[in-house]
């Protein structure tokens, strides 16, 4: 998570530091955050990270350190729109990105469950399952009361309910015309079966007597 340092003094117009652990203020080169003025020590503050907070931490600076104006001797903690100021520089502090990011993904999502379509139709009464079975009485048999049945549509003029229909014909009934065919294939059977069985005959009996 990172705070945010924004350059208030016109001198450092438009500067903007990001802390994201233990930072070091003063004016060495070896510090984490240099500032090049002449009012600022070597070492001259220090930010501390504790978990999500941030202190600040005057490092005996000859120009001193503040917050909100007041100049501080000890360790302060810090937060959300406190002016830090090192000598005559000052900065305005901002929270964590991450804190704002989540706080408008909470907002979304809350704006978000209060448009749901669920919610709309429990708000425009949809009556709930008791109530809507309190105005139903049933019978003995569990069935309901007082339900309308559709009528059937009228039957068309012309129309023989005793007509015999697809339904009613025996699939199992040949027609003529399969009945003749079969017959004829029945008796050239016969006829080719007696042919055969005379043929026989006749070989035997040429067999006996020319022997």
């Amino acid at each position: 998570m990172t705070w945010k340092l924004q350059a208030i003094s016109a001198e450092l117009a438009g500067q903007e530091i990001s802390i994201d652990r233990d930072m070091l203020v003063g004016r060495h080169q070896a510090a984490d955050i240099v500032l090049q003025s002449s009012e600022i020590s070597r070492k001259h503050a220090a930010f501390l990270r504790v978990e999500d907070a941030l202190w600040l931490q005057d490092l005996a600076s000859s120009n001193g350190t503040f917050v909100n104006d007041t100049r501080i001797t000890e360790q302060v903690l810090l937060k959300d729109g406190d002016i830090v100021q090192f000598a005559s520089l000052k900065f305005s502090l901002l929270a964590p990105v991450a804190d704002v990011a989540i706080n408008s993904d909470l907002a979304q999502s809350v704006e978000a469950a209060t448009h749901s379509p669920a919610k709309q139709m429990n708000d425009q009464g949809m009556p709930s399952l008791k109530e809507r079975d309190a105005s139903v009485e049933l019978t003995r048999d569990g069935m309901p009361t007082n339900v309308g049945i559709p009528k059937p549509a009228p039957i068309p003029e012309g129309i023989d309910l005793n007509a015999k229909t697809a339904e009613n014909v025996d699939l199992n009934e040949v027609p003529p015309v399969c009945q003749e065919a079969e017959r004829e294939t029945q008796k050239n059977t016969t006829v080719g079966l007696m042919t055969v069985i005379a043929i026989i005959i006749i070989a035997v009996l040429a067999f006996v007597f020319f022997k």
